[in-house]
């Protein structure tokens, strides 16, 4: 019987040590926990899409809470969540501009023909090692495989007559399709703005005629007819800086391709006189 004690109470003793070795090891190397940046990650919607540059929504919370990054980085949240954050940061949220993904083609099956017809991989990321950069006459227009489709998390892009369009009220602006795209055909531009060059082709006027029925020809005329020194020429396509556009649509106007469109707009094709 005094075996059995003697043994319970080394073991208990033993159990006892352990508890308190444990213990003090706990608090010796206890990680400090960031109270905001806990609140924080809690405001966040939690898709851990990427789009706001960080690996995570962990690691854009400590992030922001270590004052790294914007209260307003998250593209998913926008304005509210970043208004929820920026308070808990004690901050001022400032204007967090709503973005949208564009895809800057609009040859589609009737405006862009096809040189051959192909059959294989159904995938944007196997063009460039197909003849000619793929079947479409025009080498820097959307190949229409749906690349930007499969990494799309709130099915806000999809492939109709041949090339990507965006769902504007569904598009979270995280940037997935932006990064997907090989052709990097897609710009994430601001929501209000109603403009966009629906063109990316850096061929010279004569070749995109031949290749696209709507395609941009670097003609300039929307540079000149812009007040504000908000459309330019630069490698033979037309670029708007959004900063500077003030929505008044001469450019689209002026257009002869009419190839600047309100987004969402589909583009007409001049008739031949």
């Amino acid at each position: 019987m005094t075996e059995i004690i003697i043994a319970a109470v080394v073991v208990g003793g033993t159990g006892l040590l352990l508890g308190l070795f444990l213990s003090v090891m706990g608090k010796k190397f206890e990680v400090p926990v960031d109270e905001k940046e806990l609140a924080v990650r809690a405001e966040l919607p939690g898709n851990n899409c990427g789009g706001c540059g960080f690996a995570g929504c962990d690691a854009l919370a400590k992030a922001i809470a270590n004052g790294q990054a914007a209260c307003g980085q998250c593209p998913v949240g926008g304005a509210p969540v970043a208004k929820k954050i920026a308070a808990i940061m004690g901050e001022d949220a400032g204007d967090v501009a709503k973005k949208v993904a564009f895809v800057k083609c609009a040859g589609d099956c009737e405006k862009a023909p096809v040189k051959y017809e192909y059959t294989g991989v159904q995938d944007c990321s196997v063009m460039p090692f197909m003849p000619d950069g793929g079947a479409k006459t025009c080498t820097f227009g959307c190949m229409g495989f749906g690349s930007c489709v499969k990494v799309c998390e709130f099915d806000a892009i999809h492939i109709e007559n041949g090339i990507a369009k965006v769902d504007r009220d569904k598009c979270k602006a995280c940037g997935k399709c932006v990064a997907a795209c090989p052709r990097h055909l897609i710009d994430l531009i601001p929501y209000d703005n109603k403009y966009a060059v629906s063109c990316a082709s850096k061929a010279k006027g004569k070749e995109v005629i031949s290749s696209c029925k709507v395609g941009c020809i670097a003609c300039h005329m929307c540079e000149k007819s812009c007040e504000y020194d908000a459309v330019h020429v630069v490698d033979d396509i037309a670029i708007i800086d959004y900063e500077k556009c003030v929505n008044c649509g001469k450019c689209a106007e002026k257009c002869p391709r009419k190839i600047i469109l309100l987004q969402g707009e589909k583009p007409v094709v001049k008739k031949e006189a």
